[in-house]
């Protein structure tokens, strides 16, 4: 579309107010630009503010403040076995050499802060420049009374408990052990503790994900970088070279047309929420939409890019994740539930067919190249009393509902249970039973369940094997396992500088994106906790740099 009839001029026009879109903006104003962030929904944060909130950036400033750095090879050398050679050299470089850098230009706003989440692993610590303790961080708790006005536009999330009960990752872990471990009951004393405080001071604290969204937003209201919300892209404007100038949106029923003198960065999220494009483009058995990215997430900048004669790639994969799908409607991801012990998942064929505690990505990889659509997760009554489930805490009863639906099933012995889900008895009874002699020894021969730190972080410390322990107590306990994911991974190539190539490998001049927009850095694998954050943030500053270098200002 050709310019004519602009109603506003920016330097920087941001599209999707996620962790990469606001890190973009952000670093538009600290190099002397003018930036505008557009959203799509009535609420801002995307995809992020409905996350853990964990950041995967290798000798981010919190790391190195504790003594942790890596050396720039161990980094490279991970990220080049994960990816396997799917990913450009230049844009690992990129991703690595930048990182700290964004890291570092986000922390001098008075609001970010952040902490390391000691000990939970990289999520293949046992490859070369893996690190077993971990190089996630996520937000300090916030309290989002602060917000002002804009506390009730913060898109919320599912973290906040009961009561305003706030609870961070590593509360979590603790939290998961209150039946097992001393650690765990004095995580649920500060629980207690927390609603009550909350309850006294009115607080309104936000962790994870809606806790980076609301740093994040208060760095921005400092730097007086405006964010409409309830603005959807419909186009973008083009000159008469391709090069990209502006972008069509829709604003309080009006088309207006928004002049971006020096680029437009697409940070817009996955296709998670479009049919179409899952049904065109996922692998049979992950196309139905059991996502748990942002609603608003349907492709859009994506579709924009690609009528531009834009590059698609990493377009089958997804960072998927397995998931409960609850009465009520929403999809509850399956994180912790798998490293517990006394539990295994079975095919139709009631077979194990890989580590129920592997990292989630990979766990659906299997179980999706063998077809296991939907699995069965198998637990025995010690299980059910001893470790949360889906969102049902320890001993609870499982509600009514999950039976109505299909979702739960229970009995009094494996044969039965195989009966309700449709297993052959024999092979469920055969499976555990095999699966029993080997968690009497602690070693899981079959899957290696238990072998890696990563499987480990959410198991049970009082075992010799935290992921390994008999199924052996009735009732027997089986729940329907879905292929879900927390967003798509393929989009628009990019090049380094997170510019947009087209299929020649050509620039789209003054077009770039990041997170799920763009095809991922991170290939068909995951580094680790908030991988996804983190390369969103690191390639939504660096377009920014560029496009302030395009204005001379850097």
């Amino acid at each position: 579309m050709s310019a004519a009839g602009w109603v506003a001029e920016y330097d920087l026009v941001i599209v999707g107010s996620g962790g990469g879109g606001m890190t973009a903006a952000l670093t538009a104003h600290d190099q002397g630009l003018e930036p505008l962030i557009v959203e799509k929904g009535r609420k801002y944060g995307g995809s992020t503010g409905i996350s853990g909130g964990g950041i995967w950036i290798p000798n981010n400033p919190v790391l190195r403040r504790l003594g942790h750095n890596d050396s720039r090879e161990s980094v490279r050398r991970y990220l080049d076995q994960l990816t396997g050679g799917r990913v450009p050299g230049e844009r690992l470089d990129a991703f690595i050499d930048n990182g700290p850098a964004a890291m570092e230009l986000l922390c001098r706003s008075r609001w970010m802060e952040f902490f390391w989440t000691k000990g939970y692993s990289d999520y293949h610590p046992e490859l070369e420049g893996g690190r077993p303790l971990g190089r996630s961080i996520e937000p300090k708790p916030f309290d989002t009374r602060k917000l002002g006005e804009d506390e009730k536009y913060q898109r919320p999330n599912s973290m906040k408990g009961p009561l305003g009960l706030w609870v961070t990752a590593k509360d979590y872990r603790d939290l998961a052990m209150a039946k097992r471990t001393w650690r765990g009951r004095r995580a649920s004393l500060v629980a207690a503790w927390r609603v009550s405080s909350n309850l006294v001071r009115r607080r309104h604290m936000a962790t994870g994900g809606r806790a980076l969204v609301a740093r994040m937003r208060m760095a921005l209201k400092d730097a007086g970088v405006p964010l409409w919300l309830r603005t959807p892209m419909t186009e973008l404007v083009t000159d008469e070279n391709g090069a990209v100038t502006g972008v069509v949106v829709e604003r309080d029923g009006e088309t207006l047309r928004i002049r971006a003198r020096h680029g437009v960065v697409l940070a817009t999220g996955g296709f998670d929420h479009n049919p179409e494009m899952r049904a065109k483009y996922l692998p049979e058995g992950g196309q139905d939409d059991f996502g748990m990215g942002a609603r608003e997430n349907t492709g859009d900048g994506i579709l924009a890019g690609e009528r531009l004669g834009a590059a698609l790639d990493l377009m089958d994969d997804a960072w998927w994740m397995p998931a409960v799908r609850h009465p009520a409607g929403a999809t509850i991801p399956l994180v912790s539930e798998r490293a517990i012990p006394r539990q295994v998942i079975v095919n139709a064929e009631g077979r194990r067919f890989t580590n129920e505690a592997a990292p989630y990505v990979n766990f659906v990889h299997d179980q999706l190249a063998g077809g296991h659509v939907p699995c069965w997760m198998v637990m025995d009554a010690k299980a059910r009393a001893r470790y949360p489930f889906a969102q049902i805490l320890p001993g609870a009863p499982i509600p009514q509902a999950f039976y109505d639906a299909g979702i739960a099933f229970k009995a009094g012995t494996l044969a039965e249970l195989a009966g309700k889900i449709g297993v052959p008895a024999d092979a469920l009874t055969e499976t555990v039973e095999k699966f029993n002699a080997h968690a009497r020894d602690g070693k899981d021969p079959e899957y290696g369940r238990g072998d890696s730190a990563y499987d480990r972080y959410y198991g049970d410390p009082r075992l010799k094997n935290p992921n390994l322990d008999v199924i052996d107590t009735a009732p027997f306990h089986a729940f329907r396992i879905e292929v879900g994911d927390l967003g798509t991974k393929g989009g628009l190539v990019c090049d380094e500088h997170s510019r947009v190539l087209r299929e020649d490998g050509s620039v789209i001049e003054g077009l770039y994106a990041t997170g799920n927009t763009s095809a991922s850095v991170m290939g068909n694998e995951y580094a680790g906790p908030g991988a996804t954050i983190g390369p969103s943030i690191v390639f939504g500053y660096i377009a920014a740099k560029h496009a302030a270098s395009r204005a001379g200002r850097a």
